[in-house]
């Protein structure tokens, strides 16, 4: 399949990946920019160049913040391809990709990955019930389209984007039934320990209380400490149960939103073979770079929440350090200069992340929560029970991979995408090792879903061009014979 060659792809249009085009594209580099959705903005600034006057109002400062870098990326001249889904990426450099039913390819100089972060997994009894969704995918709902609840909605878990959403919910007029909170005292005590990053990170830390006043305010329950967490209901979610300080709680709900935080989306980076880390601290893989970004894998980079999850700042500032490396690399600036443009931006980086260990230790996600009870799904794709994978361990299954063998666990439409943190701890407490031990899938191709009729289409188009360009070679050839 023939590719064309730009000097860097760019995969992602959120803040990291509008951030480093910019970059880029000014220091006159040709950057391509491949993105799922039709606007850019990734998840956290998702439609910010579409929306209305009425979203911006609900949807709040830090949400309008991202049209900025919207209009900055516009006027950048990096291409943008939108509705673009890439299933592939190389070491060789090359990025297949599927837009509009047709396969397409581009061979890159660099190429930056920002496929930003995903919800982590929160299966508990009843997760998979008509009527359960995460934080993420109503937030989703809100901002593309300004879709909202019409029934009183539950918020359920622990993390910024729980109270966010629940403030953001207010000022929309949707009715919260509560907020039922899964951080208690010990997770207060154990981020005290971390209360100086959080006081240099003060900006950040203000916002978070503002949201949970004004919630308060509005005279929102808030059941705090939050453990034993179920979903009840037949055919559809009914109630949600939980317990507080012992005593058990039942709240009817026909609507609960999860949520303990976000992951980074490390798909790519792991089928790229790429050195990755447990990161105890988040509780997720992250992948090994250098300070610039790059990977283990050469003049390939990851910025922003893909790295390690930073926020929509932090990841602005993670993909203009990787374009800053990349343009030097190209030969548009000297080791001076990348330095001295670069020192800015590592200290706005430092700040940003200052408050990061102190919000990991508070919305640190429970074991209950993550490492689930035996009757509980937790591939969702090919319904693998977490029983079923310590029945695996028994017959001597290992990591995430052999679960495949066993039980096809991992091997559905998502790839392991969603099911593939559960499964390595899953494994890990059965085994009782760490997760390191245990490893992640050995993701492979296409890590978003290309027919065969779209690659064949793709082949017979290469061969067709290979046939127009067999003349021309073939009178090239000729003559150079004459001429020996």
């Amino acid at each position: 399949m023939n590719a064309n060659r730009v000097d860097v792809v760019i995969v992602g249009a959120g803040p990291a990946g509008m951030a480093a085009a910019n970059v880029a594209a000014q220091r006159g580099l040709s950057v391509t920019v491949l993105d799922e959705q039709a606007a850019p903005g990734g998840q956290i600034y998702r439609a910010i160049t579409q929306t209305s006057a009425r979203r911006l109002q609900i949807l709040g400062p830090d949400y309008a913040a991202g049209g900025e870098l919207a209009r900055a990326f516009a006027a950048s001249g990096a291409k943008h391809e939108r509705g673009a889904s890439v299933w592939q990426v190389t070491a060789e450099r090359t990025v297949d990709y599927v837009q509009d039913g047709v396969v397409k390819s581009l061979r890159a100089g660099s190429i930056i990955l920002c496929s930003g972060a995903m919800e982590r997994p929160f299966p508990i009894p009843g997760w998979t019930l008509p009527g359960v969704l995460t934080a993420g995918a109503a937030q989703i709902l809100l901002k593309s389209a300004e879709v909202v609840p019409s029934q009183p909605v539950v918020l359920a878990g622990c993390g910024p984007l729980l109270y966010l959403l629940g403030w953001q919910y207010l000022r929309a007029g949707v009715p919260i039934r509560a907020i039922v909170d899964t951080t208690d005292s010990a997770d207060y005590r154990r981020a005290l320990t971390h209360l100086g990053g959080a006081l240099k990170g003060w900006r950040q830390l203000a916002k978070g209380l503002k949201l949970m006043r004004a919630l308060k305010r509005a005279g929102v329950p808030f059941h705090q400490g939050a453990t034993d967490l179920a979903l009840e209901g037949a055919d559809a979610l009914e109630a949600i149960r939980f317990s507080v300080a012992g005593r058990v709680q039942r709240l009817p709900a026909t609507l609960v939103l999860l949520h303990q935080g976000v992951v980074p989306n490390t798909q790519v980076s792991w089928s790229l073979r790429a050195r990755h880390r447990w990161d105890d601290a988040q509780l997720c893989w992250v992948p090994e770079t250098d300070a610039w970004g790059e990977l283990d894998v050469a003049d390939i980079y990851v910025a922003g929440d893909s790295r390690g999850i930073g926020g929509a700042q932090a990841a602005a500032e993670q993909g203009r350090l990787a374009a800053l490396e990349i343009v030097h690399r190209a030969g548009r600036i000297d080791r001076a200069m990348r330095d001295t443009l670069a020192a800015p931006v590592h200290r706005a980086l430092r700040e940003m992340l200052h408050i990061r260990p102190f919000l990991d230790a508070l919305y640190r996600p429970k074991d209950a929560n993550r490492i689930p009870a035996d009757g509980v799904t937790v591939c969702r794709c090919e319904e693998v029970t977490a029983g079923q994978l310590r029945e695996f361990v028994k017959l001597g299954c290992l990591g995430p991979n052999q679960a495949k063998s066993f039980g096809r666990c991992g091997m559905g439409p998502c790839q392991g995408r969603l099911c593939g943190l559960t499964v390595t701890e899953v494994i890990a407490d059965a085994r009782g090792v760490p997760p390191a031990e245990v490893g992640y899938y050995r993701v492979r191709p296409p890590i978003k879903p290309v027919t065969l009729a779209e690659l064949a289409a793709a082949h017979e188009a290469a061969l067709r061009r290979d046939d127009t360009q067999q003349p021309v070679q073939a009178v090239a050839e000729s003559h150079d014979t004459a001429a020996r």
